[in-house]
């Protein structure tokens, strides 16, 4: 469902589209609560869409393996019985109490007034790290990328990549299967992935389909006309050498900009929303955060996690939209199927 006007009225405003704002419309439609969904992105799935559609999760259950893309239709599937209203390329600007609920506005000129309010933002505004080298935007789009959407676009090709996280770890073991060659540069031979992608990945390295450059960093690009020919590399006492190579994938984490988030009055906490553990719910009365945004003791920043969070959160948040409603909880296959 799309805009009709300008302004709308339900009883949740979901801020973000990713996979945790995506389950909590179905968490909030299994207990009879509307939903519209925001989202500064121009299409639904978050980090999942707009960063890595074609890497596979391991750790949702279920599923042994499964893409971003995949996830999100998934979970757009489920939440579409509840026909929830997605205001997508708009970013929320203001969120200003009114009476007991809030008005949430949108860069758009679009207003929604809520009685509760759901901030799933992931990392908030987003944009990945760049490693400082010389000339590095005249290969962008060409030969650096900081995202993979095709794993086919790097099929033959010399990949280098960059970084010593899940995401260098991941996706030198998927890509290891199209690219004609993967080197891994990192400063030291430890890696701080999952323990399985990484014996994965040291099974590679074994049956030399992927290639180790360690302990070296990034120093330097090659190329003729804008085409990235080599990557130069410098270890600790600066001596360089250069990989041949047709593609650098930087993976050196995400820049995290809350951007207005941080200025609606929410009690903070290393720069994400402090929450009840329980509840979800944050400083101010009807707003309730979940997902990667969310901090309280012991938080695991993990999907599956925040799936639980919606839950809890959509719970929590029931007596302020149906206070005369008497909520027993009941589990789905007493339930009946969603939006019969």
């Amino acid at each position: 469902m799309s805009d009709t006007q300008n302004r709308h009225s339900t009883d949740v405003v979901i801020i973000g589209a990713g996979p945790v704002g995506l389950f909590a419309v179905f968490e909030c439609g299994m207990l009879k609560m509307r939903t519209h969904v925001v989202d500064a992105l121009d299409m639904l799935g978050g980090q999942c869409t707009a960063l890595y559609p074609e890497k596979p999760i391991y750790d949702i259950p279920a599923h042994p393996s499964i893409d971003g893309a995949d996830l999100i239709d998934r979970l757009a599937e489920q939440a579409a019985p509840f026909n929830p209203t997605y205001h997508l390329g708009q970013q929320v600007t203001t969120l200003t109490r009114e009476g007991e609920g809030w008005l949430v506005g949108t860069d758009k000129g679009t207003v929604i007034e809520a009685k509760a309010v759901i901030i799933a933002a992931g990392v908030g505004a987003f944009g990945p790290n760049k490693p400082p080298l010389d000339g590095l935007e005249q290969y962008e789009g060409s030969g650096v990328f900081y995202m993979v959407k095709r794993r086919a676009d790097f099929a033959g090709k010399r990949v280098v990549i960059a970084g010593g996280g899940d995401s260098a770890v991941d996706w030198a073991n998927s890509l290891s299967e199209v690219a004609e060659k993967v080197m891994v540069v990192h400063r030291r031979p430890k890696f701080r992935a999952a323990p399985e992608s990484v014996s994965r990945m040291d099974a590679l390295i074994a049956s030399g389909k992927i290639e180790l450059v360690v302990p070296y960093q990034l120093s330097g690009l090659e190329g003729v006309g804008g085409k990235l020919t080599g990557v130069r590399v410098a270890d600790l006492d600066d001596h360089e050498k250069v990989l041949d190579a047709d593609v650098l994938l930087p993976f050196f984490g995400l820049a995290m900009n809350l951007g207005p988030i941080a200025d609606w009055g929410l009690e903070m906490e290393k720069g994400h929303i402090a929450v009840d553990q329980r509840t979800l719910a944050t400083s101010a009365p009807g707003i309730h955060a979940i997902g990667d945004i969310a901090n309280y003791p012991g938080k695991l920043k993990l999907i599956l996690c925040g799936f639980a969070e919606a839950a809890m959160a959509a719970h929590a948040i029931h007596p302020r939209v149906h206070p005369d409603v008497a909520l027993h909880f009941e589990y789905s296959t007493s339930k009946g199927k969603p939006g019969a």
